[in-house]
């Protein structure tokens, strides 16, 4: 397959894009900056610009872009910027597909578990409704652009991604430093539910759901076992042979990023993965425990 990728650069995308080309897969990049390959194309979806030849010839578009929500406090401007470099970035794909005469026969777009919302042990899966708060008000914005997509030419699927755990990157690599120097603990009272995905894992869904033509609308992109804050946090610590006892409270966790904290830390959201157990997709990481051990050793 001609596969479009965005967001090859981050952790997803940086681990996604090797492994399609290693399948098989010829692999083009939109990029934001100047091209420095041949199979890349520049985009700018702050200005509404791309070049509708870019999806010629396509047979799929995996969009993985979007702002990265937990790199500063969220002033009302930088919510702003956080919810518009995902709905932009998708409508204006989503706009570029339809005016494609043979558009792609599948786009796959990020999304992620926060669309929940925090909802305390609920078990959530792909039909439960949406939440309430910024993140599932973005979620469904989000989605709603990625399903503009949707035709009987085009299959549409929206990856609600969890925690994505990888030394390498995103809020694993974030916690090692602290909780290596014994300083790490739960968050909160530890009991709001983390759903969480190992990497590799997380590639070899994606190929799994590109691959499967029956898989459409929503989907988990979460282990089948979540855990609560104090689970997660324990388990990296017994993995980093380190003690995790210095807890977090919730005030100071607020003073420090402010909403955010709630929304990203302290909310709770009980994910499970029902289409892709169901369509037979296969967990090398399925625990907790010894995804961190595999992931920390390299394996």
């Amino acid at each position: 397959m001609k596969v479009i990728l965005t967001g090859a650069s981050g952790l997803v995308g940086s681990a996604l894009g090797p492994a399609l080309s290693a399948a098989g897969h010829e692999v083009w990049r939109l990029v934001r900056r100047t091209r420095t390959s041949e199979q890349e194309r520049e985009w700018n979806p702050a200005e509404g610009r791309l070049d509708a030849a870019a999806l010629e010839s396509v047979d799929a578009v995996i969009h993985l872009g979007g702002e990265n929500i937990a790199s500063g406090r969220w002033t009302a401007a930088r919510k702003e910027r956080l919810r518009r470099s995902r709905v932009d970035s998708t409508r204006l794909l989503a706009q570029a597909m339809a005016a494609t005469p043979c558009p792609p026969r599948v786009f796959l777009c990020a999304s992620a578990v926060g669309i929940y919302g925090d909802r305390g042990g609920e078990v959530l899966t792909e039909s439960s409704p949406p939440g309430s708060g910024f993140l599932a008000d973005v979620g469904r914005e989000w989605e709603a652009a990625a399903q503009s997509a949707a035709s009987p030419a085009t299959r549409v699927v929206c990856l609600r991604f969890g925690v994505v755990l990888s030394p390498a990157g995103g809020a694993l690599a974030r916690m090692l430093p602290v909780f290596r120097l014994g300083l790490g603990g739960r968050i909160g009272n530890g009991r709001q539910y983390w759903s969480w995905i190992s990497l590799p894992d997380a590639v070899r869904a994606i190929e799994f759901v590109l691959a499967n033509g029956s898989i459409s609308g929503p989907v988990n992109l979460v282990s089948p076992q979540p855990v609560t804050n104090a689970v997660f946090t324990r388990s990296l610590g017994e993995a980093l042979r380190r003690p995790a006892c210095l807890p977090l409270p919730a005030f100071a966790a607020r003073l420090a990023l402010g909403e955010m904290a709630d929304a990203a830390l302290l909310a709770s959201a009980r994910a499970e993965p029902q289409k892709l157990l169901r369509a037979g997709f296969q967990f090398q990481h399925p625990a907790l425990e010894d995804a961190l051990r595999r992931l920390l050793a390299g394996r």
